[in-house]
């Protein structure tokens, strides 16, 4: 079998389906799964059929067929490693464009045997599809990875084993601009994707790894954490608060999703610990904090001036503000701010346990960077002792 050999006319690679997202166009893109699944599938069709190829097709669990072209074939007498090319559409996905490798040789039995290696994350801690040990390879790219090559070996009538290694070599570097290392994985990246379709700007991945840090924390025995809406209150909980940021969960600006998570996995109770500029939107009930979906900022500082004795003249002016940190100097000058923030804490309060339930203890510590806490809701201090217990009994 030669290692290089002219291929063989057929579809076009895939160059990713047009969705609207946000009114905007944007092209799809395919998962690690999906690079993983067609690398081994290729692989073993070279190693079992004797010819190079230059193209494979694979079915995504979507039910969209990708027609990918292989790269870095290498050949010997005991194996076939190929490479597939990451492509995240137009998702803002640290794995764009690298190279994801498979490696399949033929070993003794029947089965097929599974492991990921160079750049492939390990689990460390309970919580994840796989056990302590494992390689980071999810339950549905490991089914398409097993059924890509078991297809293989049905095409070539060969009944033995065969033994596949997934690899990315860059997945080391890469694992630290990822949740990866908060999540007990270590080493490298993990091989994702239940569709084996990137959708741009994914909400769902967010949220599913959002999922996954708290499932982590309870299934290592954690009933009470901090849920940090990103850096800002990571930084405060650590630096200013002088707390355990392992105790955390980052939730960006999913917090209803968050708490709905929290119910979901029988937690004993959770404290927010965010910027002002953020957490103050959920006084007005808003529970998704991004601009795009509520700015209410303004509005919720303007009523609730307005409700502490502020002046038509002072409500307008806060209205005309463009951020949380001038409206917070207004307050203050004109000596409001502590009454307002406590109106404003209580209603937020109200909407945290309107959403929790009676199940969940919640709660929330406001912060902004000028001033440091500007209000906790009422069972801040209990939620911080339970949380504090544990890590000290962990």
């Amino acid at each position: 079998m030669e290692n290089q050999q002219s291929a063989k006319k057929g579809p076009q690679r895939t160059q990713g389906q047009l969705v609207w997202k946000n009114q905007k166009q944007l092209r799809t893109g395919y998962t690690t799964g999906s690079c993983a699944a067609a690398a081994a599938k290729a692989a073993a069709s070279m190693l079992l059929g004797g010819e190079v190829i230059q193209q494979v097709s694979l079915m995504t669990p979507k039910g969209i067929r990708l027609y990918l072209e292989i790269e870095d074939i290498r050949i010997s007498p005991e194996a076939v490693t190929c490479a597939i090319r990451k492509d995240s559409g137009d998702d803002p996905d640290v794995t764009d464009g690298i190279l994801i490798y498979a490696s399949v040789k033929r070993c003794e039995g029947s089965r097929l045997l599974l492991d990921g290696g160079e750049g492939i994350g390990r689990i460390t801690k309970k919580g994840l599809e796989q056990k302590i040990g494992e390689a980071a390879i999810n339950r549905v790219p490991r089914q398409m990875i097993l059924e890509a090559v078991d297809s293989q070996r049905k095409k070539w009538g060969y009944a033995g084993g065969l033994d596949i290694l997934i690899t990315i070599p860059r997945g080391r570097k890469l694992a630290e601009k990822t949740f990866n290392p908060r999540l007990g994985i270590e080493g490298g990246i993990s091989v994702l994707g239940t569709s084996g379709i990137v959708e741009p700007m994914s909400e769902k991945a967010l949220t599913d790894t959002i999922f996954l840090e708290m499932k982590m924390l309870k299934e290592n025995g954690h009933d009470w954490c901090y849920v940090v809406p990103g850096n800002y209150g990571s930084d405060f909980l650590t630096q200013k608060l002088g707390y355990d940021g392992e105790m955390a969960v980052k939730c960006s600006n999913y917090i209803g999703e968050t708490i709905d998570d929290a119910v979901n996995l029988g937690m004993k109770g959770i404290l927010f610990i965010g910027h002002i500029g953020k957490l103050v939107k959920l006084a007005a009930g808003v529970m998704n904090t991004h601009s795009r979906q509520a700015d209410c900022r303004m509005e919720v500082f303007a009523s609730h001036a307005a409700l502490n004795g502020a002046s038509m003249q002072l409500v307008k002016k806060l209205m005309d503000c463009f951020t949380t940190t001038e409206a917070v100097e207004i307050l203050k000058a004109e000596g409001l701010l502590l009454d307002v923030m406590e109106s404003i804490m209580e209603k937020l309060e109200f909407y945290l346990k309107y959403r929790a339930g009676e199940h969940l203890k919640i709660g929330a510590i406001v912060f902004s960077v000028e001033e440091g806490i500007l209000g906790s809701t009422s069972d801040t201090q209990e939620l911080l002792e339970h949380i504090q217990k544990e890590r000290s009994e962990s």
